[in-house]
């Protein structure tokens, strides 16, 4: 895990380093862990917003540590969306970042075809980092509609805990 996040911040990094001069914000720092009552409130408001759309997702919720707190499957959605929401998760808890940053810089090619050289991330968007107090508490993947659309849920979820 260590070589991982060593590798990840590296890439991070060089990913930074190359994107246009703009004024950048430098990403929250980790905090404590996602405690069990707002991770509840999370997946609520996550759950809430995949039911009123009727979207068959997987929600996966991780503490600052990338341990696993909560997950649940929706019926009917195809068994590979598991993997995918809980590395979706680890990919924003990692570079502090929503997952789509990754998916955006691979998107354009050039430098950001490096991130394809890592192990064990998943960049496609629906991973986001959980914030409270400004720091990360904790991250939401969801798999298995579009990726835009498991991204309306993962944000569904963080707006829940506001």
């Amino acid at each position: 895990m260590t070589t991982l996040k060593t590798l990840a911040g590296a890439c991070l990094l060089v990913f930074l380093a190359s994107a246009p001069a703009v004024a950048q914000t430098p990403p929250p720092s980790y905090g404590p862990p996602i405690g069990i009552e707002d991770a509840r409130k999370v997946m609520n408001a996550a759950e809430g917003e995949a039911a009123k759309n009727n979207w068959a997702v997987v929600i996966s919720i991780i503490d600052s540590g990338g341990n696993i707190v909560m997950l649940h499957r929706r019926d009917d959605v195809q068994l590979s969306s598991i993997e995918i929401a809980q590395g979706k998760a680890k990919t924003a808890l990692m570079f502090k970042r929503p997952s789509k940053v990754l998916d955006d810089a691979i998107s354009a090619g050039g430098s950001g075809l490096r991130f394809l050289a890592l192990k064990d991330i998943v960049p496609l968007e629906g991973g986001v980092p959980i914030l409270l107090d400004g720091k990360i508490i904790g991250a939401i993947g969801v798999s298995g509609v579009l990726s835009s659309q498991d991204a309306q849920i993962a944000r569904a979820g963080v707006d829940g805990l506001k």
